[in-house]
């Protein structure tokens, strides 16, 4: 398997969300179908609020495919979709969701909805025919059996003898008694606040600690009495039949409360908290309901399988047409993946998507697991996007980890799989994540969680220009691209080396030490690395060669008895081979007739290996215990006197090996046991390993085959003790036929590419010159950063020709978007685009008049680099069907709750968010009145903000025009109508209108619009230089973000002069007249603004927040200073362990301060 084996000593189950949920479409044009693949998908309150947010009259096709390891999870989805779907009470579906306890009533509306599900699902053909059927399918036919298993344990639990019933009860009991004495505060809660995060601790913590002791979300006395019963779906999970709920689950935590504590006008109660979550959760459930009978209704489907054997399993179905790969669904399992040929067929279930949601898998199978296993499955399409997210901090700064996960720098990713962070590349984000600074930086000691989203989409579909023609795949050194793989490959392995290890480590050594059991690359998974890069390159066989020859030699020049690598270099040759991206020569010489393949006919590459482990061989890890050795990672490993070679990636599962073949022909079925964890079956185990192994090294009757705990620092200072130096927990004879089966294993067949065309033609850029190449990549000495992208334009145009082989004619180069250059030859004009963003300004030429070329060279360009998408932050992309906005997410404004102004503190809260928009270096840029147009943009932003809901300058203030300070000439006039809290983001809106002034405009209105100046208590907001044109830019996008109601039409300016915005000039309109008077009821509520409401057009205004992990955002912490004597600390500087507000240097400062502290301190 691509993830490395760990042993499941504590295994956690999340039925519940542990984030709030967010909108699946809110980077899709407003019509575009939307195919989303949500892996890891846990509960389903993304899908709700997603249908939710959409509204009844979207449009907009819908189908989800949820993806998870845990049936039980599943199960549990579709028991609320069916109960949404037939209309059951929401108060009764939100305790069978959310309840651990249930009340009678409760309970037996889940039993009866569970024989109602098991009697229509004896098979995908009797589902298929059921009601439920148009909106809720089946991925595979193991999906359905796997479901109905659980909706009949569901059923049976109320029967089960009393000692079962009482065991399950004392596990329920232990943990809850466990968190309300452990847990006096948690912050994890606080998350779904947002801005406000720090105002819910102290009653997120008691509805947290409410909740686990009494096993429900009410405070009310009665229904805490009436729920005595067992909640049978939150027993059973991949653990069997115990509580494995995770420790730390809080049902508020799925639902969005910004809104509930930043409109209160006093102190908010657990009870007012519940109500909220429970009238979400109402809307959702009713939207829901009322979209099933809709025609066509969203589509639903389920997938039971590891995330990664899903994604493949898919991916082959792609490339092959195959429904069933012979990949596992997941560890510990032998069903193989069979995808149903009535889901998967022409027309049928997709296989592409245009949304990829990943969750926080990164957190579980690491980020590069992440992207290799999704990207294949992304659709070709502009506007396609993938999201990965953690939770974990592993190091001591969380800030700094998201970079360190991509072991290479993100440029390089970027170009490397075509695929690249939105935000890296704009400079800024629409969604907040500074409530998520403020925690980590205020409460390292006490948040072990900071909540990263990043957003991933093509970098060139940013690009106005290139975006509407296909971009040639770059081109690179071979020895260069070899070194660059080798230094990620490192990357990846080198701590696996003691010394390395601790050399890495020795700042953060206790915390390291405590991480390494956290291994999640396996040779096969750099291996699948590989295979996506040369996919997505399309390099040539002889290049490719070239490249794999540069990384082996690296690999063998750094042999040395200390490396970790020499052990792990047969299972990379190995997975090479097996996925079809290299054959290393050594193949060539085939296994010798010896020991286990005397008797076969054909030697193959590669073999299968089957190892039994007996039982009771495994209890020094079954009778350990989970917080003594925590979860070691496995692997096998054949060694014998002279040898030893590791194997990382391997499948296991409980059963019986049972040989069915001959010597010659050998074969295994296995008989797994579904007892799993609970039986007392032998574990099997089997791996891929090259063939001449097993006869050249050593003899075979001197071989051994092992199974082992990888020896990280952690598994080491556990488990020597119990397993010796080498922690092997077993080993048989290779000969040993009862315990080892060897079996032939095929090259997996695989869809090599095309190699890329030499040149590509496109109608959305002059081609006038000649033909255009891909752009040849060029690595910095280290072979670690991209120096420059050169492309090199080959002269057959004969003019051109005569005007640059017979003159000293220079090319003319101009950038005319963040990808595409204009190469001007006397009147003759070329269009070149690269793969990335780059920077125009810092180009060189490489003129050949003789060879007849012209060479283009340039640096990449990201948001701190000049030119690339600092042309246009904001673009506005024709997807050829609709217009979309690239680096600012789509929001439904009558989905987005007001904000009331009148609210208690509201300044305390909101003018540290909205100011949180700068990073560090941008508020250097301002004192220092450094010119920079985003850091413009963001202080305008910030004064409208302020003043529109009256935390700065007195009164609430809603009319503003923007006024060039240069020219003191004024064309833009904003009218807010209201602020609106954008919950799934953790930010604000400012729902208005834009009034582009022209001209010709002022005459027609100039009645109405003096009127306004005149009386209106209009509030001018200076703008200075280069910021009036990066408004220009930005409005389209405020305008295209929350268009519901109107689409562009055949007449509309945009289509007819192809361009967004239509200019950038002063006193000229940049947007196009579509939704000019469109949804204007928002004029109506001042009467100097009704008469302008034909003229203007709705907007969405946000903060746009600087990227966390390219620069400083907010307070260094080490800048805050003491609440009395105003020093640094001694040494550090400490919280108030109550109200978190103030901090102070000393005990004495502090001691010194309780007096005036105390009546403002607040728990």
């Amino acid at each position: 398997m691509a993830h490395t084996l760990v042993w499941r000593s504590k295994y956690h189950f999340y039925p519940i969300g542990n984030t709030s949920a967010v909108s699946l479409t809110r980077d899709l044009p407003a019509q575009e179908a939307a195919n989303i693949l949500l892996l890891g998908c846990g509960d389903p309150r993304s899908v709700l609020y997603t249908i939710a947010s959409e509204g009844s009259n979207s449009g907009r096709a819908l189908d989800f495919t949820c993806c998870d390891f845990d049936p039980a999870v599943l199960a549990r989805n579709v028991l609320l979709l069916t109960m949404a779907a037939d209309d059951q009470p929401c108060a009764t579906m939100w305790n069978i969701c959310f309840h651990f306890k249930l009340d009678k009533e409760s309970h037996t509306a889940l039993v009866d909805q569970c024989k109602k599900l098991i009697g229509l699902s004896e098979s995908l053909q009797e589902w298929n025919t059921s009601t439920y059927a148009p909106f809720i399918r089946m991925c595979t036919e193991y999906t359905l059996s796997e479901l109905r298993r659980h909706w009949t344990l569901y059923v049976d639990m109320q029967d089960l003898p009393n000692s079962r019933l009482g065991a399950i009860r004392d596990g329920f009991d232990r943990q809850s008694k466990q968190n309300v004495k452990i847990y006096a505060n948690t912050f994890t809660g606080t998350r779904s606040l947002g801005p406000l995060g720090i105002n819910g601790i102290r009653v997120l913590s008691e509805s947290f600690r409410n909740y686990w002791k009494t096993g429900v979300t009410s405070t009310d006395r009665k229904s805490v009495a009436a729920a005595t019963l067992i909640n049978p779906t939150f027993v059973y999970s991949l653990d069997g039949e115990k509580f494995s709920f995770h420790y730390g689950s809080n049902p508020f935590d799925s639902f969005h409360l910004a809104a509930l504590f930043g409109n209160s006008k006093g102190t908010v109660t657990m009870t007012e908290v519940a109500r909220a979550a429970r009238g979400q959760f109402t809307d959702w459930c009713s939207s829901y309901r009322i979209s099933s009978s809709s025609n066509p209704p969203p589509i639903v489907r389920f997938f039971v399988g590891d995330a990664t054997a899903a994604c493949r399993a898919l991916h082959a179905f792609d490339a092959t047409g195959t429904l069933k790969l012979g990949v596992p669904v997941a560890q510990w399992k032998t069903q193989l993946i069979q995808l149903s040929g009535d889901e998967y067929r022409p027309g049928g279930a997709p296989f592409r998507f245009n949304v990829v949601d990943t969750s926080n898998l990164e957190d579980h199978i690491g980020l590069l697991n992440v992207l290799i296993a999704s990207v294949p499955l992304l659709a070709p399409t502009l506007t396609s996007v993938l999201y990965a997210e953690s939770l974990l901090i592993l190091g001591k700064d969380a800030t700094k980890e998201f970079t360190e996960h991509l072991h290479a720098d993100p440029t390089v990713i970027g170009i490397l799989i075509g695929l690249c962070p939105v935000d890296y590349l704009s400079g800024f984000t629409t969604r907040s994540n500074t409530h998520e600074l403020i925690m980590h930086h205020s409460l390292k000691s006490e948040v072990s969680q900071f909540h990263q989203v990043t957003t991933w989409k093509a970098p060139t579909a940013g690009d106005t220009i290139a975006s509407q023609g296909a971009v040639l795949a770059p081109t690179f050194d071979g020895h260069q691209l070899g070194t660059l793989l080798y230094d990620i490959y490192q990357s990846l392995f080198e701590q696996e080396t003691a010394m390395k290890f601790w050399k890495a480590n020795q700042g953060n050594l206790a915390k390291a030490i405590a991480a390494s059991n956290m291994s999640h690359y396996t040779r096969e998974s750099f291996v699948l690395f590989l295979k996506l890069v040369r996919d997505n390159l399309r390099l040539s066989e002889e290049v490719w060669s070239e490249v794999m020859q540069r990384f082996i030699a690296l690999e063998l020049a750094a042999w040395s008895i200390q490396s970790m690598d020499t052990l792990h270099y047969q299972d990379l040759c190995g997975q090479l081979n097996r996925h079809g991206v290299y054959r290393l020569t050594f193949f060539n010489d085939k296994a010798r007739r010896i020991g286990r393949l005397a008797a076969w006919e054909t030697i193959p590459d590669l073999v299968r290996i089957v190892l039994v482990i007996p039982r009771e061989n495994l209890a020094v890890l079954e009778h350990s215990k989970a917080e003594e050795i925590g979860t070691p990672p496995l692997h096998c490993d054949i060694f014998g006197p002279r040898s030893l070679n590791v194997f990382t990636a391997i499948h296991v599962a409980f059963g019986r090996a049972i040989s069915i073949g001959t010597k010659s022909h050998p074969r295994v079925i296995f008989e797994e046991d579904r007892k799993g964890w609970e039986g007392d079956s032998s574990l099997v185990a089997s791996f891929t390993a090259p063939t001449w192994i097993l006869s050249d090294l050593d003899p075979p009757e001197a071989l051994n085959i092992g199974f082992s705990v990888r020896d990280t620092p952690a598994a080491c200072a556990a488990l020597q003790k119990k397993l010796g130096l080498i922690l092997r927990v077993f080993s048989a004879r290779l000969m040993d036929e009862s315990l080892v089966h060897i079996l032939p294993e095929p090259v997996l067949s695989t869809k090599i590419p095309r190699p890329a065309p030499s040149y590509l033609h496109s109608e959305a850029m002059t081609t006038q010159i000649g033909e255009s190449g891909a752009a040849a990549v060029e690595l910095d000495e280290q072979c670690e950063l991209i120096t420059s992208l050169a492309i090199r334009v080959s002269i057959t145009d004969q003019q051109s020709i005569s005007l640059f082989g017979s003159s000293k004619i220079v090319p003319q180069i101009s950038q005319l978007s963040p990808c595409v250059l204009r190469v001007a030859l006397g009147d003759r004009t070329q269009d070149i685009a690269y793969p990335f963003p780059v920077s125009g300004s810092a180009q060189r030429l490489r003129l050949a008049r003789r060879s007849l070329y012209i060479e283009v060279i340039v640096p990449a360009s990201h948001s701190l680099m000049p030119d690339g998408m600092k042309l246009n932050p904001f673009p506005v992309i024709n997807t050829r069907e609709s217009l979309n906005t690239w680096s600012i997410h789509r929001v439904n404004l009558s989905k987005l709750p007001v904000l009331d102004v009148n609210a208690k503190k509201l300044g305390e809260w909101l003018n540290p968010h909205v100011g949180s928009m700068m990073s560090v270096r941008e508020r250097s840029l301002r004192k220092k009145q450094r010119s920079d147009a985003l850091m413009f943009i963001k202080d305008t932003l910030h004064s409208i903000f302020v003043r529109s809901s009256g935390i700065q300058g007195g009164s609430v203030q809603r009319l503003f025009a923007l006024r060039d300070e240069k020219t003191n000439n004024c064309d833009t006039v904003f009218f807010i109508s209201d602020l609106r809290f954008d919950l799934s983001s953790h930010t604000m809106i400012c729902d208005g209108y834009v009034l582009p002034l022209t001209k010709k405009l002022l005459l027609e209105i100039e009645q109405p619009f003096s009127k306004l100046v005149n009386q209106g208590n209009m509030e001018y907001i200076g703008v200075f230089e280069g910021e009036m044109q990066s408004w220009k830019q930005l409005l389209p996008a405020f305008v295209e973000r929350c268009r519901s109601s109107w689409d562009h039409g055949n007449n509309c300016e945009y289509k007819a002069q192809g361009t967004v915005p239509l200019t950038e000039e002063m006193e000229t309109d940049p947007l196009c007249s579509c939704g000019r008077g469109k949804e204007t009821e928002g004029m109506q509520k001042v009467g100097l603004w009704k008469k302008l409401a034909p003229y203007v057009t709705r907007v969405a205004m946000s903060p746009l927040f600087a990227v966390s992990y390219l620069e400083t955002v907010g307070r260094d912490p080490d800048a805050y200073k003491c609440s009395v004597c105003r020093g640094r600390g001694k040494p550090r500087l400490k919280t108030c362990t109550a109200c978190k507000k103030v901090r102070y240097c000393s005990t004495e400062c502090q001691k010194k301060d309780w007096k005036t502290h105390k009546p403002k301190c607040k728990l």
